[in-house]
């Protein structure tokens, strides 16, 4: 009756669930339903075949699982999803190594000073992101800002013993140039939430850990990371889940033995003109992403709960 006399009001908490609910529906849930439906279908000469058909008033449902066998049968994707994960992981680790003690030493400067370490952070989004992987083109080349030093160092030759680069002189199209693009590219990613985190931390708690004769190492260990966790797993999801999917810089910077899922997406598109193929390489790969997610999201609510 209040709603007919006009006295509704919507409720915050359901304006709060709500708005982002419909906003992933419309630009997530109905993108992948589209996805996922091409997927179960073949491609009858250049158009999708449809899933329903009505003949002779029968209507039949007809789903091809055919890239999806396909899918688990070829080692070919299998090895691609393996090297997909573990440069994101790698690329990942790293950012978290670099990332932590600069994300610590804003979070403990003083205060006038972190805008404008916070703005160095962000500079590089100034910049196109094209732009500035293609220009890692240039300074790896022998004579590069980067790859001078290299070379005058002997540190080509360690990354040729350990197979990162193909020779001492070839720093590009290795697994050596990929995944420095891609930690340069993902780094603020790891570095922003960290320092978000810490920014927050009560230092109270490390002059308590002091008092009780906690050495600077162990009230590190023991106070700051555990409370910086949130922090680490926001920073590690915001950099793994896109790299995973990542086609711009395997293709610029990486090696044809760095084959990533990006460059597979694209091939079965474009190249093979294999839409369910390619569909049904998306649907997994955002299942493979959903898994951490779903971890992310319980580590949120045990450290709101804890």
């Amino acid at each position: 009756m209040s709603f007919l006399t006009g006295s509704w009001r919507p409720r915050p908490r359901v304006a709060v669930i709500g708005v982002p609910f419909v906003w992933l529906s419309i630009f997530f849930l109905l993108p992948f339903l589209l996805v996922f439906r091409i997927s179960l279908a073949q491609m009858d000469g250049a158009l999708v075949s449809p899933l329903l058909t009505l003949s002779d008033g029968v209507l039949t449902l007809q789903l091809h699982l055919a890239s999806f066998i396909q899918l688990i049968t070829d080692d070919l994707y299998i090895a691609t999803y393996f090297v997909s994960v573990k440069y994101a992981l790698v690329t990942a680790s790293f950012c978290l190594l670099f990332g932590y003690p600069f994300a610590y030493f804003m979070a403990r400067s003083e205060r006038r000073w972190q805008p404008a370490l916070l703005m160095g952070v962000m500079l590089p989004f100034w910049t196109s992101f094209l732009i500035r992987v293609y220009a890692w083109k240039s300074l790896l080349e022998p004579n590069g800002w980067v790859g001078a030093p290299i070379h005058a160092l002997g540190i080509d030759e360690v990354l040729a013993f350990l197979g990162m680069i193909p020779s001492p002189d070839q720093l590009m199209y290795s697994p050596f140039s990929l995944v420095l693009g891609m930690v340069y590219t993902y780094l603020p990613f790891m570095v922003l939430p960290l320092y978000a985190t810490l920014s927050r931390m009560d230092l109270r708690l490390i002059e308590a850990a002091q008092d009780l004769g906690a050495t600077p190492w162990q009230a590190f260990w023991r106070i700051t990371v555990p409370l910086s966790r949130s922090g680490i797993v926001a920073g590690f999801m915001l950099v793994f889940i896109p790299c995973v999917g990542e086609y711009v810089i395997p293709e610029l910077l990486g090696g044809p033995e760095t084959l990533m899922i990006g460059r597979v997406l694209w091939d079965e598109f474009f190249s093979n003109n294999d839409w369910p193929m390619a569909s049904t390489v998306a649907v997994v790969m955002i299942l493979v992403i959903i898994v951490p997610l779903a971890i992310f999201g319980r580590n949120q609510v045990q450290a709101q709960e804890g």
